[in-house]
């Protein structure tokens, strides 16, 4: 098995979508990396300072999405690629962009999965780190809250609430795994509110949005004609958004990360608060053949270890 080694892809991978807010076209190619590289993002439409490493460090923006930033050049809405790079074990890759932001497509994570698939997932020669939670810690807003406590594998606990007939209290707890992102997570889209959209596309932003990438609710339904593609979708694309932002530590957790009422802000203060009590965690990696001990599921791949 390699779950315990580092992944790029295979083969470099293109698409073209608009972007959320701008509304246009942009195109990203998805290339190979090399070990230890993480996820980094460049931006090809500016000839310097536009390379970004998509890191905790890095998070210069959380009002509507998660946006990275370096040098005065930023790049946005990275959560949904970062949550696919994840879900699907890819540690190394760089994202060339020739806009500002990454490419909305339907508002999922899915398409990113596809492209990963079609580029193809290459093992590499070093072993792959994971941050091991030893104990709990968690922020709070008066929106919401989070946190991270120990346990063996990777899981995850949100609860979200809207007051809105379609939405109001859900609430969803997976043990990460490959497959169960790949058929449960990835295809959740991201939603808002008619009135939301319209204030936001009158004030320049979200101009891009349309029913093709998001869902879209007035004040009593969903007015997308093809519905939704599973009754929780909402609290699943807050799981998908998270992934994608705790992804911005660089490696796996092995830990329980529990949300309720998070969003991007909040994610990156938990992360930020994370990094500053080092006594909470550690950093271990498993040489090939070494016998894995203190847990019982390497993330990404969903493999029990042996003790």
């Amino acid at each position: 098995m390699n779950a315990h080694m580092q992944k790029t892809i295979r083969n470099e991978v293109t698409c073209k979508s608009v972007g959320l807010h701008s509304g246009r076209k942009v195109s990203m190619t998805i290339k190979p990396a090399g070990v230890d590289r993480g996820i980094t993002f460049c931006r090809k439409d500016l000839p310097h300072n536009n390379t970004i490493k998509a890191e905790v460090t890095s998070v210069s923006d959380t009002l509507l999405a998660t946006t990275i930033g370096l040098n005065g050049t930023s790049v946005s809405t990275v959560e949904h690629i970062m949550s696919a790079f994840f879900g699907m074990g890819v540690d190394n890759a760089c994202v060339e962009i020739d806009s500002f932001e990454v490419p909305i497509m339907d508002g999922s994570a899915l398409p990113f999965v596809a492209m990963l698939k079609e580029a193809g997932i290459a093992v590499q020669d070093r072993p792959r780190k994971y941050l091991v939670i030893k104990s709990p810690l968690s922020v709070s807003s008066e929106e919401g809250k989070a946190g991270l406590m120990p346990s063996d594998q990777f899981q995850i606990t949100y609860d979200i609430d809207f007051d809105h007939p379609v939405i109001g209290k859900q609430s969803y707890h997976m043990v990460f795994s490959r497959d169960g992102y790949e058929e449960d997570i990835s295809e959740a889209r991201t939603f808002g509110f008619l009135q939301e959209v319209e204030h936001l596309q009158a004030k320049g932003l979200a101009l891009g949005g349309s029913l093709m990438n998001a869902i879209v609710l007035d004040d009593e339904k969903v007015i997308n004609k093809d519905g939704l593609r599973a009754k929780d979708e909402f609290v699943k694309h807050k799981i998908l958004d998270a992934i994608g932002d705790l992804f911005l530590l660089g490696m796996p957790i092995i830990g329980h990360f529990w949300a309720d009422k998070s969003g991007h802000k909040l994610n990156n203060s938990l992360l930020r608060k994370l990094l500053a009590h080092e006594e909470c965690w550690e950093i271990v990696s498993f040489a090939p053949g070494e016998p894995v001990e203190r847990v019982s599921h390497l993330p990404c791949e969903g493999i029990p270890a042996r003790l």
